[in-house]
Formats: structure tokens, sequence, C-alpha cells
């Protein structure tokens, strides 16, 4: 995989810390970043992957001008 380097970084650095600390408070993410750590993913390409997650959640409550709500669980899908 090729990381692109071509970015804004102060806005790369905001999503780092963003990563590193969810890692830390976030149920969620801490178990996202434990999976692909185990998978043999390095520490910055885990960190990364959690925050494309991070900015997901965001972009959608934002499309659908939500507050985020933690103890949301989403509906599995019906078979």
């Amino acid at each position: 995989m090729v990381r692109r380097y071509a970015c804004n970084k102060r806005l790369e650095n905001a999503l780092y810390h963003w990563a590193r600390v969810a890692t830390q408070h976030d149920e969620t993410s801490r178990r996202r970043y434990a999976a692909l750590r185990g998978r043999g993913h390095s520490h910055g390409r885990a960190l990364r992957t959690v925050a494309d997650r991070l900015l997901s959640v965001a972009c959608t409550l934002l499309e659908r001008q939500t507050l985020f709500d933690p103890a949301y669980q989403p509906r599995e899908a019906a078979a």
C-alpha cells in the first residue's frame, strides 16, 4: 500500500492525535487498533485506519445533522 504524503500537515497532525487519543479512551477505536496491530499492521497504519473511521463517523453526523451518541448500536443487517 502506498501512503499519500501531499496533504495539509496541520490536518494530518490533528487527525493523528485524534486517533491516538481515541485508541486510549474509546472502546471501539481501541478494539479496532488492537485488531489491526494483531494482524501485523504498523502503529501508523493502524492509527490511520482508526482516523479514517472517525472521519467517516464525523461526515455521517454532519450529513444527517445529528449529534454523536456513544451508546448507539447499528442494527444488524436482516438475513
